[in-house]
């Protein structure tokens, strides 16, 4: 692997990377065409349905592309979907070398396009920057291998590790910055999960709002365009029709007994799955399995403490994104999650550990610094507490 092939191929993850809030059910991928060391072709994939990276590039490279070298970031798919063969049009354009991040994960095609290239002269090599490539699919590369989503649970919490207040009340307690990133987990997120205490105590739509991603018109019209599924997990269908989560636009209710009022949510345009579990809960491994089955590569779980412990203890979580509030809302506000002291401590800890926290707090002393006008010169951090036995004593 050539320093060369390196700069292409980091070219052609940055182009990739565009298509981020916008191709589901497909990979994201990027193509860079070289010619002479310099690149000719460009191109992107945008959306399910229209034409492929290589196909893009090939257009924009023209009759330049004979003899030159296609950096893709995912093997070139050599089955007819919705499109034609990528790697067909690579042996059509008389491209002479072709370089892929990585190779297709699905099992039933992975292979097949660089050995079609290989069958018809052209160079092949795979595992350029592929650490990389595979972190940008991280979602479509786990449907493919295991035939589930990748999990992402958006915490929200205070200094002293809070989500809500006693009453519930937990919107806005971070700032404009962390909101607008939150729409973006949103919009790149094939499914956004919530619950029924969430719907209920914050009137949630969990819908991607334009004027807050932050993005550029092109980028945003694309994922305006391709809003996610909205899914309410609600076992004993607790959530009227009249809310605003409802009122949004359609939405899929996982629960546990759906059949009586099926007709009733699909009056109203939404749609009823059952998948109980053995507890009397949404069994929520079998509903990562249907949505799975539906397409969805990433799904983003914006849920109250109790249906986010859930998933944290199904051993369903495969990401943990983490907003620390600058402000403390007490010891009688909600936990982060529903769980057991020992295990949220052990999290909490682990966080610590990979800096999480400690970045949190650096962010919120510049919060604090910004909105005081202060310029921090100095600054350290006290606990004070006792030991179990003099606490005790204490209390008597």
């Amino acid at each position: 692997m050539s320093a060369a092939d390196q700069q292409f191929m980091a070219r052609a993850l940055e182009l990739a990377r565009k298509g981020l809030y916008s191709t589901h059910p497909n990979p994201r991928v990027g193509c860079v065409i070289v010619q002479d060391g310099k690149i000719v072709g460009e191109g992107w994939h945008a959306k399910a349905g229209e034409p492929h990276a290589e196909v893009h590039a090939l257009r924009q490279a023209g009759d330049k592309a004979r003899g030159a070298t296609a950096y893709v970031t995912l093997e070139p798919c050599s089955h007819h979907g919705r499109t034609p063969p990528c790697a067909d049009a690579l042996v059509a354009a008389g491209l002479a070398r072709v370089v892929a991040a990585m190779q297709d994960p699905n099992p039933e095609v992975s292979g097949k396009g660089l050995l079609r290239l290989m069958h018809a002269g052209i160079a092949v090599h795979s595992g350029v920057l592929e650490a990389e490539a595979r972190a940008l699919n991280a979602g479509f590369i786990k449907r493919m291998e295991q035939g589930l989503p990748y999990v992402r649970v958006k915490l929200a919490m205070s200094l002293d590790g809070r989500t809500a207040m006693a009453n519930g009340e937990s919107q806005w307690i971070t700032g404009p910055e962390a909101r607008t990133a939150v729409q973006r987990l949103r919009a790149r997120a094939s499914v956004i999960i919530t619950g029924a205490d969430t719907v209920l105590t914050d009137q949630a739509r969990l819908t991607v709002r334009a004027e807050e991603l932050g993005l550029n018109a092109e980028l945003t019209a694309l994922a305006i365009d391709r809003p996610p599924l909205r899914v309410l997990v609600d076992g004993r269908l607790r959530v009227p029709l009249h809310t605003p989560f409802f009122q949004a636009g359609p939405a899929l209710v996982a629960t546990c007994a759906a059949a009586a009022a099926r007709d009733r949510f699909l009056e109203d345009g939404h749609e009823l799955l059952a998948v109980p579990g053995s507890n009397g809960h949404v069994d929520l491994r079998k509903l990562l399995l249907e949505l799975a089955a539906r397409g969805a590569n990433e799904v983003l779980v914006e849920a109250g403490p109790r249906l986010a412990g859930a998933f944290a203890r199904a051993h369903l979580v495969d990401e943990y994104q983490l907003f620390v509030a600058a402000k403390f809302l007490g010891s009688s506000a909600r936990p982060l999650l529903d769980w057991p002291l020992a295990i949220v401590g052990a999290l909490m800890i682990g966080m610590i550990n990979n800096g999480l926290i400690l970045m949190g707090l650096e962010f919120s002393q510049q919060l604090i610094a910004k909105d005081k006008g202060w310029v921090i010169q100095d600054h350290s951090m006290a606990l004070y507490g006792q030991c179990a036995e003099c606490a005790t004593r204490a209390a008597k």
